[in-house]
């Protein structure tokens, strides 16, 4: 086992290609052959983490947030951050982070707070856009069926609910080769009419290198005709935030009590309550702010995230409850999912959960 086993594994789950253009995730410290010995994964990679993976005998921590995010100048030790990357390349400890991929994600941090709170019907709150592609080729009728399972197969053709999607348009290919030429079909010199089957096939962008290859690999031509654009279609499978309901609404006293306690929160700062039971409720782990009004948009009775400002509260207007539960308690749980995800995929390998409480607030 060496680490690009593990990080194929969670991009599995959460494709580093959907991760925010501000993030700086990934591989951060470390050779992606390295052999493994053990991986901890954590919210944040402090010096205390790095000790509990020397510990552990961990070489590989996982945390959801980058300990490098802005350039590194220096390693000089007289910050934390430098601190930590000495002391991980010291004792041959690589870093992975994950943060906004998972974000992202269907099944990351969203969906996890939507669990905690017992939400149902749950989907993207605000899907990611520029991420669909469109794959066009022209081939031989006889070898159509071949090429499009080949391509279903590694994730070709999936839109939203439906999978083997494509659109097929029957026509006359022409071609002459060169002398330099070695056709599969026709002989060179000779313009060939060749019935045709023009296929078009949409794909999510993280799958573009495996779907050229197997493009090429299952096609006749010994040139192969293609274009690929980006749709304007929106991922409704990708995306920050996610809205859900309850069952049964809710009273907002009680709503907020449930918060606190679903979330394991010391506090909830909320805005004025909207005197009207709480069933729709929009999260966002992390600084939520800029989906407010998404939440609003979206008809939401409650938004849950974290880091809101004094003014962002204002902008409830009376419309929505605002709830503020704290960026780490937002966050806590993002561990678990990894831990749970890695676990099934290495079920023979030690993955640890990390037993270090970095949240940098502390509550009176």
């Amino acid at each position: 086992m060496i680490v690009q086993d593990v990080i194929h594994h969670l991009e599995e789950l959460s494709p580093l290609a959907y991760a925010e253009g501000f993030d700086n995730v990934g591989l951060l410290v470390g050779d992606t052959k390295s052999k493994l010995t053990g991986v901890l994964v954590t919210l944040d990679t402090l010096e205390s983490v790095i000790d509990e993976a020397i510990d552990n005998n961990c070489n590989l921590i996982v945390s959801f947030h980058p300990i490098i995010f802005k350039g590194l100048k220096k390693l000089t030790g007289k910050t934390y951050v430098e601190r930590v990357v000495m002391k991980a390349i010291k004792h041959d400890i690589s870093l992975f982070a994950i943060h906004t991929a998972l974000d992202n994600a269907l099944l990351g941090v969203n969906d996890k707070i939507c669990e905690q709170l017992g939400l149902i019907n749950r989907k993207i709150l605000i899907p990611q856009n520029g991420n669909i592609k469109k794959l066009t080729t022209y081939i031989p009728e006889k070898g159509i069926d071949k090429l499009r399972e080949a391509l279903f197969k590694v994730g070709a053709g999936a839109i939203g609910n439906y999978d083997h999607c494509s659109f097929n348009i029957n026509g006359t290919g022409t071609f002459n080769g060169n002398e330099n030429s070695n056709p599969t079909i026709g002989k060179p010199g000779t313009t060939q009419y060749e019935p045709e089957i023009k296929l078009t096939i949409t794909f999510t962008k993280h799958l573009e290198s495996i779907i050229l290859q197997t493009l090429f690999n299952n096609h006749p031509y010994e040139e192969v005709a293609y274009e690929i654009i980006t749709l304007e279609n929106k991922n409704q499978h990708i995306g920050m935030g996610m809205i859900g309901e309850f069952k049964n609404p809710m009273q907002e006293s009680d709503f907020l009590k449930h918060i606190k306690e679903s979330m394991q929160t010391q506090c909830v700062r909320h805005s004025s309550l909207i005197g009207k039971p709480i069933k729709r409720i929009a999260v966002l782990g992390g600084s939520g702010s800029f989906a407010i009004q998404a939440a609003k948009n979206a008809q939401a009775d409650a938004f849950i995230t974290a880091d809101l400002k004094y003014h962002d509260f204002f902008t409830a207007e009376n419309s929505i409850l605002l709830a503020d539960i704290g960026h780490y308690e937002s966050e806590q749980y993002t561990k678990n999912i990894l831990v749970a995800h890695l676990t099934k995929k290495m079920p023979n390998f030690a993955v640890l959960l990390s037993n270090t409480n970095t949240n940098p607030v502390k509550y009176l």
